[in-house]
């Protein structure tokens, strides 16, 4: 993964910069050290590395048995679902469905959604993973209670059995409880792992293995990405992206702008959102995270960007991959003008938009952080996430807050069960 923090620097000043990264470095210090806030949930720290072969294999076993089903729907919420979605999104045809079919659940309360996945799984042959720590967080549990209560009325109790991984905690907990009373399949989210640094784990590497994917190269890219972006280096990657996110919001830049130009990569940034929303957001402190997608939504919020309030900061992903790209024909009566770009592949258009989005933004007072990648593959995807995860650690220390806890969440569900008279 190549950066450029060139279009950032330049709002900021190569001193602030480098003065921030020292900050940095500090906060690095007292991360990998496990005496800062919120140490008690660090167990994604050493994810990557912490797998040996046999709990891959069984991983994969399970998953291969899911994938002779037709169907497999994944239950969970937040960082329960988001990662597994990240990159089962990026990695698959737009217009293919992966085999088996992977279906998301239980991450909202929309009647007609699930009430048109239960008619929509009537003659499939499906399974579940469900994925929850406690097993009574609402929305996952209720689409779990529907969905178990579909397969009793179809399938006997040994199939069930089969179909069923629970991904929960390992000792308590109403999950737990009917994965030991029915005997469930089930794999362990470590009590040290939260949510939305979770993907690395079975929560994020079972849905993904049943998806076709290859696992163990994701990992071995996260694994890469955790001996570098743990090295007490002013060019460590995950240092500098903290410094320099911090450096910004402390000059009046509230708002970061994940942006692609890739589509298979709208579902990273809804991933990335829940990372950094939920790790910063806390004590009226916090950058406000928000995605857009390049070049369609330079026709909806482009011009808010290009002119609006001086808030708005941009990080952008760009994919140097032209493989698959199609050539513009050349027409010999050019009515739409386009023949200037005859014989050129769509990704060389997309790339130049890029550039020309960069430099217009620049001009217009928006500093612009800039990632490439050579592919969008399993290798890549795993370096990038575990650099996220371990940038957000730091960026969370620099502001002072536990980026490891959520405690705001609570407020909407207490007043909610209030409603429902819990």
């Amino acid at each position: 993964m190549k950066s450029d923090y060139s279009k950032a620097i330049q709002f900021t000043g190569e001193n602030a910069f480098n003065r921030s990264v020292d900050y940095a470095l500090k906060q690095l210090e007292i991360l990998n050290s496990g005496k800062g806030k919120g140490n008690d949930f660090l167990g994604w720290i050493n994810l990557p590395q912490s797998y040996d072969e046999d709990e891959i294999a069984d991983i994969i076993e399970v998953a291969d048995s899911l994938r002779e089903l037709d169907a497999v729907v994944i239950i969970g919420i937040g960082g329960s679902y988001l990662g597994a979605k990240a990159v089962i999104e990026a990695l698959k045809p737009h217009f293919e469905k992966t085999d088996p079919e992977i279906i998301f659940a239980g991450h909202n309360l929309s009647g007609n959604y699930h009430a048109e996945l239960i008619e929509y799984l009537k003659n499939k042959e499906f399974g579940l993973i469900v994925i929850s720590k406690s097993g009574t967080t609402t929305e996952p549990a209720i689409a779990f209670r529907l969905l178990y209560n579909e397969m009793k009325q179809r399938f006997d109790k040994e199939t069930i059995k089969k179909r069923i991984v629970a991904i929960t905690d390992a000792e308590k907990g109403a999950l737990r409880q009917l994965a030991d009373k029915e005997g469930f399949t089930d794999f362990i989210i470590a009590d040290n792992v939260g949510g939305r640094f979770s993907v690395l784990s079975p929560v994020g590497l079972l849905p993904i293995s049943v998806a076709g994917f290859d696992i163990e190269e994701f990992l071995r890219g996260a694994s890469i990405a955790q001996d570098i972006c743990l090295e007490a280096t002013n060019e460590n990657p995950a240092v500098k992206y903290a410094a320099m996110r911090n450096l910004l919001y402390a000059s009046g830049h509230k708002v970061e702008l994940m942006v692609n130009y890739n589509l298979r990569l709208n579902y990273f940034a809804e991933w990335w959102k829940q990372l950094y929303g939920e790790s910063e957001g806390k004590e009226s402190k916090g950058i406000f995270p928000a995605s857009v997608s390049f070049t369609t939504d330079l026709h909806s919020l482009g011009q808010y960007i290009q002119q609006g309030e001086r808030q708005i900061f941009e990080t952008e992903i760009l994919v140097n991959d032209n493989s698959d790209a199609p050539i513009i024909p050349e027409d010999k009566e050019d009515l739409d003008k386009l023949n200037y770009i005859a014989g050129k592949d769509m990704e060389f258009v997309n790339r130049k938009a890029a550039e020309g989005t960069l430099m217009a933004h620049f001009d217009g007072k928006v500093p612009n952080i800039l990632f490439e990648i050579d592919s969008l593959d399993e290798y890549n995807l795993g370096f990038m996430m575990y650099f996220f995860e371990l940038a957000c650690g730091i960026s969370g220390y620099m502001l002072g807050v536990n980026p490891f806890d959520q405690p705001g969440v609570e407020d909407y569900k207490r007043n909610m069960f209030k409603l429902l008279g819990k």
